[in-house]
């Protein structure tokens, strides 16, 4: 067993123990932290390397599927039978997004022990690195995700589209407005997963244009990010901050709860008007048979008895209520697992792949981005309000939102104007790309499987863009 050195080297260096000053020059400051601790630019270059990865992830996809044509070519024409090839095998592993900063983790705890010790590493990763969001995700995906909750979210939902006679394009309003704006009571992540599964089943399966397709995904990644501020307990970049700077549910609706609802209404109104032909045609296709999610029962809604789906929002309240106690909604989740294995005639087998793929996702990104403070706190603390609302929704692309709320919560003296601003940039840029809000792995893991190959991520931002434009007219404009 290895014993620890008399003095490890503890990552990340406290900010408080960088010898520069507010006023200091920015480079300067960027360059004085990289001096006084070299693994800065080690953990952030690694970073890097894995975010570029996440935009190679679909040309890994396309290399995977060629080389799997090419080994079952081969093997006809020997007179074998086509077999898995192990290379295809491997660059589809590659290509997974959600497995991406998993493997750039294992990178930087090589790293991490080579450039300090051992016990640098373990200490970093085992007791630095707070898991509590990950394992939250996992567990409120997989309650959102079960037959009970989805069918009486659907069941609600359907309320709405009858409205516009039940047709994909009335579907498509309801869930894309009204989906999102559910996370600021039930969680971001659990508003994503409904939302998702509802427009695979209700939109996505009737074979849209890829225009389309991105235009959707785009818009259900920002309406997702700002549609939980309406609450001070339901969005992570809200949360992370809330208690510190004591904002109640007043203060945060006021500030940003009914913008963020106006929004979400105009975004969804713009995309239906840009797409208002082809939405209606919808109606017309019959939708295409998924494989991978078995055909429920049409009375399947009739079917499942209220106090089973009551006994489900129960769980999902109690994971809510829970989300600080990582024993407790894990505990709770164990009650749960045993709840549905006892009610199994009226549910279906419980996916857990998706909720732990996006586990893993966030869990290697919360350990990359606990090593980018030296960085992005140093930009935060110098910027007026303008400049740091632009910074915290382009910062927001490149790391969970959390996160970027986070930070500005550590930089001292943060005027009201510029709390707001950070927190309004951070909620704004969550749906440019799939790391840059919690509940997008999420969203990307369950409706994936409807675009070629993989979700190309310059698909999406050209989906976000006019969306996250909107948003920023809503915050900013109306300030």
């Amino acid at each position: 067993m290895l014993e620890p050195p008399d003095a490890v080297v503890a990552l990340p260096r406290a900010l408080s123990t960088y010898a520069d000053g507010p006023t200091d020059p920015l480079l300067d400051v960027l360059w004085g932290r990289i001096a006084a601790e070299p693994f800065n630019a080690i953990a952030t270059g690694i970073f890097a390397l894995a975010i570029l990865h996440t935009f190679s992830a679909a040309r890994f996809s396309r290399m995977a599927h060629h080389v799997q044509q090419q080994a079952e070519t081969q093997a006809r024409a020997a007179g074998r039978a086509p077999a898995p090839s192990v290379r295809a095998e491997l660059l589809h592993f590659l290509g997974e997004i959600e497995v991406v900063f998993g493997l750039w983790a294992i990178v930087l705890l090589s790293a991490m022990s080579l450039y300090g010790h051992w016990h640098t590493a373990t200490q970093y990763f085992g007791e630095t690195v707070n898991y509590t969001e990950p394992m939250f995700v996992v567990v409120i995906m997989a309650l959102a995700a079960s037959r009970p909750i989805v069918t009486f979210a659907e069941s609600a939902l359907r309320q709405v589209a009858r409205l516009g006679r039940g047709t994909p394009a009335a579907w498509w309003v309801t869930i894309l407005t009204l989906g999102p704006m559910l996370g600021s009571l039930i969680t971001e992540p659990a508003a994503m997963t409904i939302s998702a599964l509802l427009l695979a089943r209700q939109f996505y399966d009737l074979q849209p244009s890829r225009p389309l397709k991105y235009a959707t995904l785009g818009l259900l990644f920002v309406n997702v990010s700002i549609g939980g501020t309406l609450t001070h307990f339901a969005a992570p970049p809200i949360l992370m901050v809330a208690r510190l700077w004591d904002w109640d549910l007043a203060y945060v609706f006021g500030h940003f709860g009914w913008r963020a609802a106006a929004s979400v209404a105009v975004s969804t109104l713009v995309y239906f008007v840009a797409f208002r032909a082809e939405l209606l045609a919808l109606g017309a296709r019959p939708p295409v048979p998924d494989p991978f999610e078995p055909a429920a029962p049409k009375d399947a809604v009739e079917r499942v008895p209220f106090w089973i789906t009551a006994a489900h929002m129960g769980f999902m309240a109690w994971t809510v209520l829970t989300a600080h106690y990582p024993a407790l909604f894990v505990g709770g989740f164990l009650f749960f697992l045993g709840f549905v294995k006892a009610t199994s005639p009226f549910q279906e087998r419980l996916d857990l792949r998706a909720p732990l793929l996006v586990g893993f996702f966030l869990g290697g990104l919360v350990v990359h981005g606990g090593l980018q403070a030296w960085w992005i706190a140093p930009i935060l603390g110098r910027l007026a309000e303008v400049p740091l609302f632009v910074a915290a929704t382009l910062l927001t692309a490149f790391n969970d939102n959390a996160m970027i709320t986070f930070l500005a919560s550590l930089v001292p003296d943060l005027s009201e104007s510029l709390k707001v601003a950070v927190v309004e940039g951070a909620v704004t840029g969550g749906g440019l790309t799939v790391i840059a809000n919690a509940p997008n792995p999420a969203g990307q893991a369950l409706l994936a499987r409807f675009f070629d190959d993989a979700i190309a991520p310059l698909g999406l931002l050209a989906g976000a863009l006019v969306p996250t434009l909107i948003a920023c007219a809503a915050f900013r404009l109306f300030s």
